[in-house]
């Protein structure tokens, strides 16, 4: 995600802030130290530091989905952390990059603003995310909701073409906006910043906003409020014949199913909470002649943003039992505790 702040006043009417767009280019030709670089500096170190722990914690979590055999389950859970650990991971280069304040020249200069600098990697990254996290809500909603239909009709091969889709998507999507819209002036990387007109900006920070962020939370809010209902349905049906004795194996599977849809809604919740100054600060900063908020607040909700992907591993860990059992193992004083017992046993 990047949010693009030029250093030439000359580019400011034209800068494009979009949710898949964050990041300010500190490179160009004004070098300067950390001391004389202001707070912003530290604003960067910062961004940089939640991208490292979100590679490592998605890291981590996909680790442990491998080792407890739960990726080829949970396809599109895997997928997910997966796309967050990507789009981490670029992050992280292109902050390592920015803070060197490096002097763009040439054609290696203007491939390093392109591929690297632009945001196109966590770019790609979040809108193949928000597709998949769309999709995994469909699934969800199908498997328990129509359960009959997704049982007869959905298969194996439907979900693994709709991961293929998400990374395909996310990487066409990425590319279309990255390209027609880059440039290096002055040594500095300018990205999503030239456009045909104002209105060419702004259509595209609307569709933006209603494709990746509304559109979204509504096909999670539908999905899972449906996938609500139903459960508690079901519980209701369970409760009533109960004492004639419900199997233990579809009760263990009913409980499965809630801790993995406990997992998705807060996960979907966080979303929401986490990415909504991100698109406040767009929207201000594209629609808003008045009110502008500067760079320090720019990194503040790039900040918020990626502690979505940070915290989205914890939910896993403490939600998921399969994943939880793994993390724990990798606990040196876990380790102890579970070879004492086997000892004692």
């Amino acid at each position: 995600m990047m949010i693009t702040t030029a250093q030439d006043s000359t580019l400011e009417d034209l800068i494009e802030t979009t949710p898949a767009e964050v990041t300010h280019q500190t490179t160009g030709s004004n070098m300067m130290s950390p001391m004389s670089r202001g707070t912003d500096f530290y604003f960067q170190c910062a961004v940089l530091v939640v991208g490292i722990v979100g590679a490592g914690a998605n890291g981590l979590v996909l680790y442990a989905l491998v080792a407890s055999k739960q990726h080829m389950k949970h396809v599109l859970i895997f997928n997910q952390n997966s796309l967050d650990f990507v789009n981490c991971f670029f992050l992280v280069v292109n902050y390592t990059i920015v803070l060197r304040n490096m002097y763009l020249s040439g054609t290696g200069g203007y491939w390093l603003c392109l591929t690297i600098l632009s945001n196109a990697g966590t770019s790609a990254a979040y809108f193949g995310s928000m597709i998949n996290l769309a999709a995994l809500s469909i699934e969800r909603y199908l498997k328990i909701v129509h359960h009959v239909w997704a049982k007869n009709k959905l298969r194996n091969w439907m979900i693994y073409s709709t991961l293929a889709f998400a990374w395909i998507s996310g990487i066409l999507i990425a590319v279309a906006g990255r390209i027609p819209s880059t440039s290096v002036v002055n040594g500095v990387c300018y990205s999503g910043v030239f456009f045909l007109s104002q209105t060419a900006r702004k259509a595209h920070t609307i569709w933006d906003f209603l494709s990746f962020y509304v559109i979204i939370l509504l096909i999670v809010i539908f999905c899972y409020g449906r996938i609500l209902v139903v459960i508690r349905h079901q519980a209701k049906v369970m409760a009533a014949h109960s004492g004639q004795g419900s199997g233990i194996t579809q009760d263990q599977l009913n409980k499965t199913q809630i801790s993995i849809i406990k997992t998705m809604i807060l996960v979907s919740g966080l979303f929401a909470i986490t990415w909504a100054p991100v698109y406040i600060y767009i929207l201000i900063n594209n629609f808003s002649s008045e009110v502008m908020i500067d760079e320090n607040g720019l990194y503040t909700v790039v900040s918020i943003a990626y502690l979505y992907i940070c915290i989205n591993p914890f939910i896993y860990a403490t939600k998921f039992d399969p994943v939880k059992r793994v993390l724990l193992g990798l606990i040196p004083c876990k380790k102890n505790n579970v070879q004492e017992s086997s000892a004692d046993t």
